[in-house]
Formats: C-alpha cells, sequence, structure tokens
C-alpha cells in the first residue's frame, strides 16, 4: 500500500541514518516530520502492519528491505527534481524542497527517466546527497560532519543539510558550496558545524 504520508514517513527514517549511524525514534520522527507524537505512533503501527519498517514499543523505527526499497524510490524522485528545478529552472538550493514534495508524488516514471537522461544521470541533488539509481544503489564518499572534523582538516564539501532554507542562503552568501573546500574549525554561520560534511581526503 502506497500513499504520499507513508512515502515521507520511509524517506524521513532513511535521510536520518544516511549521514550517521543512530536510528531514529519516534519522537525523532514526530519533530522531523512536524507532527504529534501520537499521530507518529498510530503511523508506525500501519507501516509495520504493511511489512515496511520494524519497530517495538518505545524503541527505534528501522527499515525493512521492502521499506527501505520504497524510500531510496522516493528519494530518487525527490532529489532528481530538485537537481532539475535548479538546473533548468533557476532555482536556488534553498527553494526546491518544498516544490520537490509536491511534483514527487505527481510526475509519471518515463518523464522521471526523462528527467535523469535530460540531465545526464547526476548521482547527486544540489544538496550533495547521493540521487539513488534506478536500481536504488546509492554511491558516497567517505566523510566527517563539519562539527566532527579536527582542526586543520581540509576537506570538500560534500554535502550541505537542506533542514534550515535560511541557514542555506546564508552559506551560500558565505562561499560554501558543494565541492568547495574547506578547513575545519572554519569561519562560517551559526549551526554551519551540524550542517556541513566534508570529504575525508
Amino acid at each position: 500500500m502506497a500513499s504520499p504520508a507513508f512515502d515521507d514517513y520511509l524517506k524521513t527514517v532513511y535521510s536520518h541514518t544516511e549521514w550517521q549511524d543512530a536510528p531514529i525514534t519516534p519522537s525523532q520522527l514526530a519533530g522531523a516530520l512536524g507532527i504529534a507524537p501520537s499521530s507518529v505512533t498510530e503511523m508506525v503501527k500501519k507501516l509495520a502492519a504493511a511489512g515496511l519498517v520494524s519497530h517495538v514499543p518505545y524503541g527505534a523505527v528501522k527499515l525493512t528491505d521492502a521499506g527501505r526499497e520504497r524510500a531510496l524510490q522516493m528519494l530518487r524522485r525527490h532529489r532528481l527534481i530538485e537537481t532539475w528545478l535548479v538546473r533548468e529552472f533557476g532555482y536556488a538550493w534553498h527553494e526546491v524542497h518544498d516544490e520537490a514534495e509536491v511534483l514527487e508524488h505527481t510526475i509519471s516514471d518515463r518523464l522521471l527517466d526523462a528527467i535523469d537522461e535530460r540531465l545526464g544521470r547526476p548521482r547527486f541533488d544540489p544538496h550533495g546527497d547521493a540521487i539513488p539509481d534506478a536500481n536504488g544503489d546509492v554511491i558516497r564518499e567517505p566523510f566527517v560532519l563539519l562539527g566532527d572534523a579536527p582542526a586543520g582538516h581540509t576537506g570538500r564539501v560534500l554535502r550541505v543539510s537542506d533542514r534550515d532554507p535560511e541557514l542555506l542562503q546564508r552559506l551560500e552568501d558565505a562561499g560554501v558550496s558543494v565541492g568547495a573546500e574547506i578547513t575545519a574549525p572554519a569561519d562560517l554561520p551559526d549551526g554551519a558545524a551540524d550542517a556541513v560534511w566534508l570529504s575525508l581526503g
């Protein structure tokens, strides 16, 4: 059973562990989605009944193989659309998330593949998040969060969190972009230490 609500939950669960290892708790899921904890509890039960997540009371929410497959399908849609909006329509990287949230549920597989082909099968979206390929495979190089990087470490910006559009704008104004080199600690806007990931090499 697929629905936009299911998809949003699955994407959020997957994304939580994409750049760190700790699984997501129901309260964290509620916070990320901006939904009451009681509503999250009910939805998690539905997702578990559908075989998309595993969950024990008061424990973390984890994707099953089927849930991970569906999450990757939706993230592929979301991130390809974000890339398309930036490259073809001149959107800024802080403007694309909400548009992609709407479009990812409406475009056909045929159009999605045409977008992918037109863009040259990109591997990363404008924020540096990996775009799963049509088989659900993801390529990502070793990384370190800026706030965890030792002093003097220099790395390329691999990813910038898109959770806070205002921070994205401030980082752009400070010259931060995917691929730029940064040496830790960096003189950047508040919040950058927890929103920027660097390459290890």
